[in-house]
């Protein structure tokens, strides 16, 4: 069987040129701006929990004791009583965006205020209760295209500090050990 067709296969980046070639139109047309690539600036190393002891986190947290404490790869829970009572949760996000959670944090409830420790921008967003107490408290900093983020929270026990100011203290024991 003979075909009057004959069929040739190229190299896929010879059919790429050839069909780049059979769009031109021969004239000197703009072409589309090439898309920008951002080189990610990873953050310094903050090791376990942020460096941060146990005691450290009891002693601004301000309570006796914890009844577990969780570390893992993506960051560590120093909890009094249990996943629902009061706890410090310390998280180091590596290339991820700090205003995705700012903004999380502002679509429940928690307005964002700017926060800046050892000339490091960030945020915190605070949750009042019913009385208006301070509760709980989110605090951020951003590294580079990292990110380091505390969560306190004393749930709906009676406050023995402010959550905030809490969130900030250790987050500057943070700033100041990062290597």
């Amino acid at each position: 069987m003979t075909s009057a067709t004959s069929v040739r296969w190229l190299p896929i980046a010879g059919l790429a040129a050839a069909a780049l070639t059979a769009c031109s139109t021969g004239t000197d047309a703009p072409t589309a701006a090439s898309p920008t690539t951002t080189v990610a600036q990873p953050g310094p190393f903050f090791g376990v929990c942020g460096q941060l002891t146990d005691d450290e986190v009891r002693q601004a947290f301000a309570v006796p004791a914890f009844a577990t404490v969780t570390r893992n790869s993506v960051g560590c829970e120093w909890e009094v009583s249990g996943p629902t009572g009061p706890s410090v949760s310390f998280s180091w996000y590596r290339g991820s965006p700090i205003g995705r959670e700012r903004a999380g944090s502002e679509l429940i409830g928690r307005p964002a205020a700017d926060l800046e420790i050892a000339g490091r921008s960030g945020f915190e967003a605070l949750y009042q209760d019913a009385l208006g107490q301070p509760v709980l408290c989110e605090s951020a900093l951003q590294y580079g295209s990292d990110f380091v983020h505390l969560s306190v929270t004393y749930a709906d026990v009676t406050p023995t500090a402010d959550p905030c100011v809490v969130g900030r203290q250790l987050l500057e024991t943070v700033a100041e050990r990062a290597q």
